[in-house]
């Protein structure tokens, strides 16, 4: 029998694949929720419209990111209420993130308080945290700095949230002063995932083949959000 939580997270599920058909012109093959903590994460499959393909393939993602990121902040601003309403709580900031060759995505909520949920997601943990801090903190340095802080939280059997705070280099925090953070997040996006895909020993310390690592800035509040998907 499901609990009212899941069934409250599938009716969430429903509703967002419903509002980025109405804003894209086309809904997600699939879009789950989970919820644990703080954190609300939608991860979503099969998302590319046609015109997006084409324009990935002439290798022109960073024009589709930043028409994304557009969109999605209309989307965000309707979606907040609706969930601030539901779980009672109030939003700090949203995190998204889309993996084109994969045709995936998430949307993260981060809330202000710990979510009351009737359901716990997170089984038995196959990650040794400390482990994964230190690699996600030794890729940080390789990318930018090391974070003053970073955080692991299992969200669900297969998904994790990585968060780091303190990561801007003060060269960063001059470009986005100077109005260049849509710039800065789509040189970010490339690179730090890059060396994240290439260079992490994530499938070893989660025991289990990392299927996708998704990640997204919030460079107001210096910090970022990683999501960590297990197969």
């Amino acid at each position: 029998m499901s609990s009212p939580t899941h069934e409250k997270l599938k009716d969430i599920s429903s509703l967002t694949s419903k509002l980025l058909r109405k804003n894209f012109g086309r809904g997600p093959e699939s879009c789950y929720a989970f919820a644990s903590n703080h954190f609300l994460v939608f991860y979503i499959r099969g998302f590319l419209s046609p015109m997006e393909s084409i324009l990935i393939k002439s290798g022109s993602a960073d024009k589709v990111d930043i028409s994304r990121s557009i969109v999605m902040k209309s989307i965000l601003a309707q979606l907040k209420g609706i969930l601030e309403l539901e779980f009672k709580q109030d939003i700090e900031c949203f995190y998204h993130d889309w993996n084109y060759p994969q045709n995936t995505g998430m949307i993260t909520a981060m809330f202000e308080s710990e979510l009351k949920t009737d359901t716990n997601h997170a089984g038995e943990s196959s990650a040794d945290v400390n482990r994964l801090i230190d690699e996600v903190d030794r890729i940080s340095i390789l990318v930018q700095k090391k974070p003053e802080k970073t955080k692991v939280f299992q969200i669900s059997p297969k998904l994790y949230i990585v968060k780091r705070d303190g990561i801007l280099v003060q060269i960063e925090k001059a470009l986005i002063q100077k109005g260049y953070d849509q710039e800065l997040i789509v040189t970010k996006d490339e690179l730090e995932k890059s060396y994240f895909h290439r260079d992490g020993r994530f499938d070893e310390i989660f025991q289990q083949e990392v299927a996708d690592i998704l990640i997204d800035w919030n460079v107001d509040k210096d910090n970022s959000v990683m999501c960590f998907v297990l197969k």
